[in-house]
Parts: structure tokens; C-alpha cells; sequence
């Protein structure tokens, strides 16, 4: 039996517009999402902001009611069943909320065992191994408001796993954390999906979900547009290549977005984006196999700075563009 499994999953919001005369309008926000995770499966759940992943994750987790669809973990109904629902899930969301500065990660452990009623002949035990999985060993007695932000999402985990659900939701760990920090979570996370603990997975870095995910699935506006493996993502772009061209233009000078356009329409090409860079703009061009198109893009950027131009393999973060962006 599949750990999770969603059935046309929907849910439709209704809102106002105008200000002197309110209409009322309805926003479906997630448009039949049908996905299931298998026992020990890292899943990933990708999409831009807007797309429905955390409309898609509050029902899962029983905090919004579907307008429509069905979803079960563990064979219990998400609406059904809530309570003995909640009592097999864990859920960690990315940022600084969720614990108690001012307390010690193991005060803040120990609070949270007695809210997720772990029996007290355990607490000691549990709270030991997972300061232990989380590299937080040492650490425990110091307060949480001298924590960095790597440190507390690991905290975050710990306290997500404390009576060791089934299923566990992480939402974004990574969001704001250093290089450093990150590379520790992911490692943690990797440490988990080792031991056989099923987690779904959403977040904006695509090297991450790379790295760590065994299945993925991308949500546009609400509606999943693919499933597959990070390698069967990629092979939607592989048969080609990516030519990337470094891009400047100043005050007065002609913006590289106004020739998208152009280039888009070269033999050849498929697909074109511009990545905002620190001190200029990186036209992304994917490119049909066996075609070259290094001159015919240059020579349609005519009066613009170019810098760096590499020709490279597509990566999984060219699928995901090339996904929600067609």
C-alpha cells in the first residue's frame, strides 16, 4: 500500500475584486492533483510561487478541506479521519517560527514530546537519537535564540520526528540558510531517506531536489504537468543542448528581453529564458539536437554587451523551466 496517495485533488477559494463594487470571483487553486508516495520514497514537489504547492500540502496535512478529490496516508481519509491522520504525519516548514527561542533545544524537545503525547519512559531515548541524527549532540542545552538558521531547521526536524511519523513533510527546509548550513540539512535529510523514512519534499532549489529526491512531480497553476525521476525530467531536454549567453546593458542601452523574441524564432532553438544575474542578464537558449545556433543567437543580440557564452548539457533546473514556463 502506497504511504500517500492523492485523487483529483481540488480546491477553489472565493474572493473580491474592485472597491467600490466588490465582486466575487472564485480561484481554483489546485485543479485535480493526483499523485501517490511509495513506503521509503523521497518525493519531491516542485512549482513557482502561486502554483498551489502549499494549498496542495494543507490538505494534505488536514489543515484546508478539499472542495473536491479524495487523499488518504495510510489508508486513513484526510477529512475522515484527521486525528489518527495528524497522528501519523510530521510537518516541517522552512524560517524561524515554530520554537521557543528563550528555551533550550532540549526544553524545546521535551515540550513538544509531551504535545505529541510520546510516552515520558521514552522521551530521554528519543530525544538523544534524534540530537544525534540532527548533528545537534552538544548543543542541546543552549538556547534556541543563539542558534544559526541551519541549526534551528535542523531543530525543526528533530522536533518534526519526535513520535516518529510515517510520513514527513518538509516544507522548504533550506529557504534562507547558508551554503554551509544548507549542505548540513541536506545531508541530514539524505540521512533520513537512508533509514527508510518516506518525506515529501517541496522546495526552489533544483540542485537540491536533484540531489535528494527519488521522484518528482511539477505543479503549474494548480495542475501537476509531470512525474518521473530526476533522470527522466531531465531527458525532456537532454536530446539538445543549452547555450547560455552572458549578457550587460546600462543606462539607455537596448534590454536583452526585448530580443527573446527574436531569438525564440531562430531554426533551431526551443525554448528561451533571461536570468536575472548580479550585474546583468543571462539569455538561456535550449536547443534542438544537432543544431547550432551560437552565431544565429549572437547575431540576433546585435548592440548588446555580451560577456560569457558556454554551450553545457541541460540540467533539471532547464526541465523545470522549460515545465512551467511552456
Amino acid at each position: 500500500m502506497s504511504i500517500l496517495e492523492a485523487h483529483d485533488l481540488r480546491r477553489t477559494f472565493t474572493t473580491t475584486t474592485g472597491v467600490l463594487r466588490r465582486n466575487r470571483k472564485e480561484v481554483e487553486a489546485v485543479r485535480g492533483v493526483s499523485f501517490a508516495i511509495e513506503p521509503g520514497e523521497l518525493f519531491g514537489l516542485l512549482g513557482p510561487n502561486g502554483a498551489g504547492k502549499t494549498t496542495t500540502i494543507k490538505m494534505l496535512i488536514t489543515l484546508l478541506l478539499p472542495t473536491s478529490g479524495s487523499a488518504t496516508i495510510l489508508g486513513l481519509d484526510v477529512v475522515r479521519d484527521a486525528r489518527e491522520v495528524r497522528r501519523q504525519i510530521g510537518y516541517v516548514f522552512g524560517g524561524d517560527r515554530g520554537l521557543y527561542e528563550r528555551l533550550s533545544a532540549l526544553d524545546n524537545l521535551r515540550y513538544f514530546a509531551e504535545l505529541y503525547a510520546v510516552p515520558a519512559r521514552d522521551q530521554r531515548a528519543r530525544i538523544g537519537e534524534l540530537l544525534e541524527l540532527v548533528g545537534l549532540t552538544g548543543r542541546e542545552k543552549e538556547r534556541v535564540e543563539g542558534f544559526s538558521r541551519g541549526m534551528r531547521q535542523r531543530l525543526h526536524i528533530a522536533r518534526g520526528l519526535l513520535h516518529d511519523p510515517a510520513l514527513l513533510f518538509l516544507d522548504e527546509p533550506s529557504i534562507g540558510i547558508d551554503p554551509v548550513g544548507a549542505r548540513e540539512l541536506r545531508q541530514t535529510i539524505a540521512g533520513l531517506r537512508d533509514q527508510g523514512k518516506t518525506i515529501l519534499l517541496t522546495t526552489h532549489y533544483m540542485f537540491e531536489a536533484d540531489e535528494l529526491c527519488d521522484r518528482i512531480a511539477v505543479i503549474r497553476t494548480g495542475e501537476l504537468v509531470a512525474q518521473g525521476t530526476p533522470a527522466q525530467l531531465k531527458a525532456r531536454v537532454t536530446a539538445g543542448s543549452v547555450v547560455e549567453v552572458e549578457t550587460f546593458s546600462g543606462v539607455g542601452e537596448t534590454d536583452v528581453r526585448g530580443r527573446v523574441g527574436v531569438v525564440g524564432a531562430l531554426a533551431g532553438v526551443r525554448s528561451v529564458v533571461v536570468d536575472d544575474g548580479a550585474v546583468g542578464e543571462t539569455l538561456v537558449v535550449q536547443v534542438e539536437p544537432g543544431a547550432d545556433v551560437t552565431a544565429a543567437v549572437l547575431g540576433a543580440l546585435r548592440g548588446i554587451r555580451v560577456g560569457r557564452v558556454v554551450t553545457r548539457e541541460p540540467t533539471l533546473e532547464d526541465a523545470y523551466v522549460q515545465l512551467v514556463s511552456s
